[in-house]
Order: C-alpha cells, then structure tokens, then sequence
C-alpha cells in the first residue's frame, strides 16, 4: 500500500474526516512504522475511534507496549476476526484457522472460557474445520460451547439451542443420523414452547429437522415438516421474502429426490423468476438458483436447457469470484457433469482436471473437496475405459479418507463402493465382492437395513453376484431391495423402478423370460406416464422390453420398439450420444437375427465409426464395435474383413 493510501485508510479508521497538519504527520509518523500494512493501520484506526483516542496518544501507546497492544485489544481481535471470515469466503481455510486460533486463544485470555465473545470464537474455529473436513476437532469445540451455553444460560435459551443445531449439523456431516435427529428434535420442541410455531427460530429448527429426515430417506416426514415450514413463511413474510424463497428450494430438493420433477421444476423455476426480479442476474442467490434448476433439467434428461444454464453460472462466478473460488470450482464440476452425461467425456474431463488442480494447489491433497475432484476424475476415466488411471486415483481417494474419516464414515463407505465398482469392470469379482460386503455390513450398522444408502449397496452386491452367475444370491437381495423401495418410496418413484428392472435383468439371465417381461413392461408404463416417451430412462425401458422379445424370438415386437427407441434418441441425444449409438446396434443385433445383413452391416459400421472418433480405437465400446461387425462379415462368408477386424481387436486387447 501506498503511503498516501495507508494515511487516508487510518484517518478513515479513526473517523478523522479533517486532520489538522500535526495530525497528518503524526498519522504518515503511525503509518511508516506500522509498514504501510492495511490490516495493522486498519486495527490501528479501529481503536483510536474506540477509545476516543487522538493519533499522537495512540503512538506514544503503541512505541511503549506494540506487541500487547497490537495483539490483544478487543477491536484488534474484531479486524482479525472478520479478516479471518474474509478468508473462509474465499476457501483460504488455514489462513482463517490461523486467524482463528490466535482470536480465541486471546480472548480465553483476556475474558475468560466462558465469555460469549470466546464461545463465538470457539464455535467460529469449529465451523473451519468443518469446511476442511476435521470433524473430530469442529465436534470437540461444539460439545464444549453447548456445555457452556448450558450452563450459562440455560437449556432454553436461543444461543444454547443454536449451538446445539450447530452440533447436529457437524453429526450429519458424519453421518451420524440418528444423533443429528436426536438433537434437532429437542431444539424444535423448545423453540415451539419457547417462541411459539411461527417464530423464525422455530421455523428453523423446523427445516433443520426436514433435512435429517431427508439424510435418512423418510422423504413423507420431510416433506410434511417443509410444506408447513413454506406455508408459515410466506404468510408471515409474503412470497418473494427471501426466507420463503429458501423454503421453497428446500421443498424442491424433497420433490425431486421422490422422483417429482415436475412439482420440483415449477417450485424452482419460480424461485429464479423472484431472485432475478428481486436481486439481479448475478447475485449468489440467483446463480444458485440457475445451478438448482439446471439440476433438475438434468435428471429429466434435458440436457441442452441444464447445459445452457450452467455455462452461464460458471462464466458469472468466474467474472464475479475468479477462477479458483470454491463456488467457480463448483460450477465447473457441475458442467463437467451434464457432459457426462451427454457422453462428451474430453469436455469433462479437462473441466474435472482443472478443479482437481486447482483444489489440490487451494486445499492441500487431503481436503474433502479435493477428494471429491479425484473421485470425480476416476469415474470420467472409468466411462472412458482407463481402468488402470481409474483404481490409482479411487486407491488414493479411499486411503486419505480412511485416514481422515474413519473406515466408518459415508464418504469413506462411498469409497470403497467406488474402488468395487472399478474392480467389477475389470473382472476382478473376488475383490468387488469382498469391498462390497464390508460396505454393505457397515451401512447396515450405521443405518440401518431400510436406509437408502444400505439398499444401493444391497443392490451394487447383487450386481457383482450377476456377473459371477450367482444368480440365486442377485435374486435374493434385488427382492429384497425391491419390496422395501416400494413401502418406502412407493411403486412410480425412479428408485423402485430401477429395483424392478434390475430384478428383470437377473430373471432374463435364468431365462425367466415371462417374470421379466412382466416387470419391464411395468417400469416401461411407469416411465412413459411420469417422465414421457422421449425420456431417456422411458427410452432404455423401450429397449429392455425390446431385448427380452428378443430372447423370445418375437423379432418383429422387438424391431419395431428398437427403431422407435433409436429415432427418439437420435432426435433427443444426437446421433453420437452413447444411447443413440446402443440403439443402433440393438437395432443392428435384431436384423442380424432376421438374417437382415445388410441392415445390420449399415448400422454396425456407422457405430463403429462414431466410437472411433469419439472414444479412441482401444476403448472397450469401440472393441465390442468391432467384434459385433467382425460377426457380420462372417456371416455373410467375408473371411477376410472379419479376420482384419478380428486381428485388430485382439491387438488392442493386448496392449
């Protein structure tokens, strides 16, 4: 900082509007000694006005005693602790903590463990280390400001039950459902009977509670709680208050997690229509809105609308944040995402690359943020066939998070789900199995048997089993997963129809070919009623009925849901979308079973060609191309032909 600059910030500190002459070389006199540093002259001007100093006073101070003074006065620990929140906004977590650190040590001097100023401290440290994933030392602070609070004030008082909504919410980050919901029950009951159902307090503790029931899967328990919460805020504060806005995009995160997109995108949209009206086209809020909204695009299948919303979040956020921002960051991964989605997996890559980088150089290799980035990374590789690159990085993810989190904990669980899933891909059942099992065990300890989480394992399990042609085994538990989705979700929700349909493919591999149909053609109904025919999941219903007609020999059924399945794509995904080119060969497969080869040939060479391009020649989908087409040729006598792809494969498989 410039020495005119550092001058005018200390007369403005010190709310010296018209400095007389000995004032302003006394201030140039303060300024040089403090180093021209904006912090130091901030801190210094800040207890002047506090204390009704004048410059010279401060001064003479400061020469006696700079290191106390400095350090220790009340206004000096404000700067530094809003410095401190300045940094945390911006993702600079160990700046902030050792800001932090130094504000509560001084305070525990100064006014004592129990003053609400070094409570505030203790509970401003917990929340950094929160946002770096230290969720042992965020729990030890908590604890020991609720006892405090307790003691002090009382069970009932408001910062007695904010420190204890504080500690639930560090429960949920841990997975701890069941305490979480334990603590944010008796803070909603003493808020009613303190402050009544519709203080902002109670509505609240109302939503916090929403939001456990949610981490657990009681989706009816959480929608009830938010439907009332909405209903009180806007009568109390009208529709476009931002609290009601809030209740509102709470409410849609419960819609679409029951499968309800179509209540979820109305709620949402209005939600983006209010903010920009109320607060502009780049506000936080609003950008937050664009991002929820294109995530709901997203899971409908609309991939064009979410992708469209999302670079305009990310090229605000960059403009407004910069680059390395953890909201940027954020924005990024979400687009990397809607590419995945749409197959484009260069794009995502290079986004995914790109925060990976960024969050290792911000966050240090261990942040949770920057474990997500590498898990995020190794799933792109994994779609792209690059099992190898794929393990290392969900190795690495597993064994920082283990170190980090606990073998226990859901981030670790979702780990080692991951890491089973590489294996699998690659044929290693044994170790799929071993990891899955262990995942399974602890999510029914933790969980319990009917918790979401518990089911996907169950189901990832039975996968592994299929693969194994343990077919009994998949049976059994894809039974038992699909019984409970349905009394938990219901019969429509998108969680119970992919149950069903899982069920089907392990019956269509015992040739249970009428069991299968039977439950296809429900998920196919289903699909069509709640999402439309040109969905993407209603699209691959079309073609698992269309495979098990197939299997029946009923060729004509099956052709005529293929072409309609590969039309809709092509007019929905593109010609080069995954889907698209699965149809095209399901198409080609059934022609070839009709003795249709040049059809097939015609299909077989166009998805050969767009794998190519789009995949490289050794990616697994561009072999399986290969091989399929290398059929055809020796059906129709093409010895040749066949041998040259026949030779090619084999070389790729090799290397």
């Amino acid at each position: 900082m410039s020495e005119e600059s550092a001058i005018s910030l200390l007369l403005k500190s010190a709310n010296i509007p018209e400095p007389s002459n000995e004032e302003l070389n006394t201030a140039k006199q303060l300024a040089d000694i403090l180093g021209q540093l904006p912090l130091a002259i901030d801190m210094a001007g800040a207890y002047i006005q506090s204390a009704s100093s004048s410059i010279r006073d401060y001064l003479d101070l400061y020469q006696e005693n700079r290191a106390e003074l400095l350090d220790n006065h009340s206004a000096t620990l404000f700067s530094m602790n809003n410095l401190a929140h300045t940094y945390g906004n911006q993702g600079w977590w160990s700046e902030a903590e050792q800001l932090q650190v130094k504000v509560l040590e001084r305070r525990k001097a100064r006014l004592g463990e129990d003053h609400p100023d070094t409570l505030t401290s203790m509970n401003n440290l917990a929340q950094t280390y929160e946002k770096q994933g230290q969720w042992s030392e965020a729990e030890q602070l908590q604890i020991k400001v609720l006892e405090r609070s307790k003691t002090r004030l009382g069970e009932d008082h408001p910062d007695t039950l904010r420190s204890m909504n504080n500690l639930a919410q560090t429960y949920e980050k841990q997975g701890r459902w069941s305490e979480a919901e334990q603590l944010q029950v008796k803070v909603l009951e003493r808020s009613r009977a303190r402050l009544g159902e519709d203080h902002p307090h109670t509505l609240t503790s109302m939503n916090n509670l929403a939001h456990a029931y949610m981490n657990q899967g009681q989706w009816s328990e959480a929608e009830q709680l938010q439907v009332k919460v909405l209903e009180k805020w806007k009568a109390r504060l009208g529709e476009d208050h931002p609290d009601t806005l809030i209740s509102m995009n709470n409410l849609t995160r419960i819609y679409r997690n029951q499968g309800q997109w179509s209540e979820a995108k109305q709620l949402q949209v209005k939600v983006l229509e209010r903010r920009k009206a109320r607060l502009g086209e780049d506000h936080p809020d609003t950008l937050i809105s664009m991002n929820n909204l294109a995530g709901t695009y997203m899971m409908q299948g609309q991939w064009s609308e979410a992708e469209q919303l999302q670079v305009k979040v990310l090229e605000r956020r960059k403009a407004r944040l910069g680059e390395d921002h953890p909201d940027t960051l954020t924005s990024m991964n979400n687009l990397a995402g809607t590419h995945m989605y749409q197959g484009q997996w260069s794009e995502a890559e290079q986004l995914q690359v790109k925060v990976l980088e960024k969050s290792k150089a911000r966050l240090g290799e261990d942040h949770p943020n920057t474990l997500r980035s590498m898990n995020n990374v190794a799933h792109t590789y994994g779609h792209q066939g690059r099992w190898s690159e794929a393990e290392q990085l969900q190795v690495k993810v597993l064994e920082r998070r283990k170190a980090s989190l606990g073998e226990d904990h859901p981030d670790t669980l979702t780990s080692m789900n991951n890491l089973a899933g590489i294996y699998r891909n690659q044929g290693q059942w044994s170790e799929a199995e071993q990891l899955q099992v262990k995942v399974l065990e602890r999510r029914k300890a933790r969980l319990g048997e009917d918790h979401p989480d518990t089911l996907t394992s169950m189901n990832n399990l039975a996968h592994t089993y299929v693969n194994q042609g343990q077919w009994s085994e998949a049976e059994q538990l894809q039974v038992k997963v699909l019984e409970r989705r349905k009394a938990r979700l219901g019969e429509d929700h998108p969680d119970t129809l992919s149950s069903m349909n899982n069920l089907a493919h392990t019956y269509v591999n015992q040739g249970q070919w009428s069991e299968a149909e039977q439950l296809q053609v429900k998920v196919l109904e289903r699909s069509k009623a709640r999402l439309g025919e040109d969905h993407p999941n209603t699209l691959r219903s079309m073609n698992n009925v269309a495979h098990t007609y197939g299997n029946q020999g009923r060729w004509s059924e099956a052709e005529q849901l293929q072409v309609k399945v590969l039309e809709k794509s092509k007019a929905r995904l593109g010609e080069d979308h995954p889907l698209t080119l699965t149809s095209m060969n399901n198409l080609a497969q059934t022609y070839g079973k009709q003795g249709q080869w040049s059809e097939a040939e015609q299909l077989q060479v166009k998805v050969l060609e767009r794998r190519k391009a789009r995949l490289g020649e050794d990616h697994p989908d561009t072999l399986i191309s290969m091989n399929n087409l290398a059929q055809t040729y020796e059906k129709q006598g093409r010895w040749s032909e066949a041998e040259q792809l026949q030779v090619k494969e084999l070389e790729a498989c090799k290397v």
